[in-house]
């Protein structure tokens, strides 16, 4: 599967809970429901929660029968909003003179996602956002009051929509939905590619299939993709895009380990530890398992899967018992291997090290890491990422390696931390690997693949996430 962030990836700011809200008397399959639901995520969101757990705990709130009916409505508004949020609320601070609610702000901030963008909502005309937003907010009695100003509030939009459109670019935030320490950080990293790395952080990652050499080929996937008119294009080794997404029940073999979710530039991870039948690896920070299955994909292993959080640790075994494969997963902090490495254990030919990291290079996919992440988080996550490539690196035997991963655009976090490492570490010998990987938007179907078909693998490319590779060798 896709590398999604955790707990120990994303660090949340202090929770705080808004009131609970009134019964909401509306159809699960509307509109409405959906924005309603959609805006307690967001606002969620705003209080620290990772969208996933915010979506999640939404839906178990539901009535029986209601999460099912608005799902797929409630979780593209949430993520769309998301990836809009920096517009969405400063159109709300421009048109309201006074700060509504939060969870009418919200509201109001999840209907803009749906109107700044004209291309996006063929699904439902203008009219019918401002009737259901207004719909949405009358429904509750504690909200009644607002309906009005939400009506007021969108239909002025809709009037004066190019003027203000054309004011926000004058503001970063809103101009690109991301905080503004965020932008200076990716400004000041690559000076010349900065905006477009910002916009690819703005649209919907492609979902992207590994097929799992034990069962099938790639040229074999793909033929069974066309049989059943499913449009989809190899664009690595192992790696096939799919024309349109689609939930993982429908893709053709997943239930039977033919092919697993993950990143075209994931999947550069395991070719990159070039491992061999026999030998002995560590996957460490594991969790959800989709480098952990890909590695012993390609080789018969002796392969420990650690994880630090018990229930992250869980979702490897589901993922290994889907691929019909088996690991040592171990449940243990990698920057403290004394708790889970006994000492007259043999040492490890490979490690792969996918280390915290900010996940900056994953916003496509997850749009709130943005809004959750302060800061002051980076310097905390580089000395977390040196205290675990600290540990590890007595753990691999002499002309073995590692592999230092981050999911990251952020030099601190890539190339600043291998020098760090080949320059605090005077048996460790620099390899090479694909080095940092950077997202970009597709302007033409034909460029989304070119990188891969060519042989390029660094540098910027719409067909995977940023990601950053070093690897060194023990002499």
């Amino acid at each position: 599967m896709t590398r999604k962030p955790s707990p120990r990836a994303v660090q949340p700011a202090a929770r705080a809970h808004e009131p609970r809200l009134s019964t909401l008397p509306l159809a699960p399959e509307s509109l409405g429901f959906a924005l309603d639901c959609a805006a307690q995520a967001v606002g969620a969101v705003r209080l620290g929660a990772a969208l996933p757990a915010a979506l999640g705990t939404v839906f178990a709130s539901l009535p029986e029968g209601s999460a099912a009916a608005s799902h797929g409505a409630v979780q593209d508004i949430a993520y769309r909003t998301m990836r809009r949020l920096g517009l969405a609320e400063w159109l709300v601070a421009k048109l309201v003179r006074k700060p509504p609610p939060p969870h009418v702000a919200h509201l109001l901030a999840c209907a803009f996602a749906l109107l700044v963008d004209e291309e996006e909502t063929a699904a439902y005309t203008p009219f019918t956002v401002v009737d259901q937003a207004v719909g949405a907010i009358g429904a509750r009695r504690e909200f009644e009051f607002a309906k009005g100003l939400t009506n007021a509030v969108l239909r002025t939009f809709l009037r004066e929509r190019s003027a203000l459109l054309a004011e926000s670019k004058h503001d970063e935030v809103a101009r690109w939905n991301y905080p503004k320490w965020w932008i200076e950080a990716v400004r000041k990293a690559w000076p010349d590619t900065w905006q477009g790395m910002l916009e690819a952080g703005n649209t919907q990652g492609p979902l992207t299939l590994r097929v799992n050499s034990r069962r099938s080929t790639v040229d074999a996937y793909v033929q069974t993709l066309h049989d059943r008119e499913i449009a989809a294009t190899q664009i690595g080794p192992q790696a096939v895009r799919l024309d349109t997404a689609m939930h993982v029940d429908r893709i053709p073999g997943f239930r039977d380990g033919v092919v697993s979710v993950q990143d075209a530039g994931a999947q550069l991870a395991a070719p990159s530890l070039r491992v061999e039948s026999g030998m002995r690896v560590l996957d460490a920070c594991a969790a959800p398992g989709g480098k952990t299955g890909h590695l012993l994909e390609l080789a018969d292993l002796d392969l420990v899967a650690l994880e630090s959080d018990r229930s992250r640790a869980q979702r490897i075994g589901e993922n290994l018992q889907r691929l019909g494969l088996t690991a040592d997963v171990r449940i243990g902090d990698a920057g403290n291997p004394s708790a889970w490495h006994d000492a007259n254990e043999p040492l490890f030919d490979r490690i792969l090290a996918d280390v915290p990291c900010s996940a900056s290079g994953i916003v496509r996919r997850h749009p709130d890491i943005r809004w959750l992440r302060r800061a002051g988080d980076i310097a905390a996550l580089v000395a977390e990422q040196r205290r675990i490539l600290a540990a590890l690196w007595p753990l691999v035997k002499p002309g073995g390696e590692l592999l230092y991963v981050t999911c990251s655009i952020l030099p601190d976090e890539g190339e600043l931390q291998a020098l760090w490492f080949g320059n605090n570490h005077q048996d460790a010998v620099r390899l090479d690997a694909p080095g940092q990987l950077l997202p970009a938007v597709a302007r033409a179907p034909a460029e989304a693949s070119a990188g891969f078909r060519a042989g390029g693998t660094t540098g910027a490319n719409p067909d995977h996430d940023g990601f950053f590779y070093a690897r060194f060798q023990k002499r």
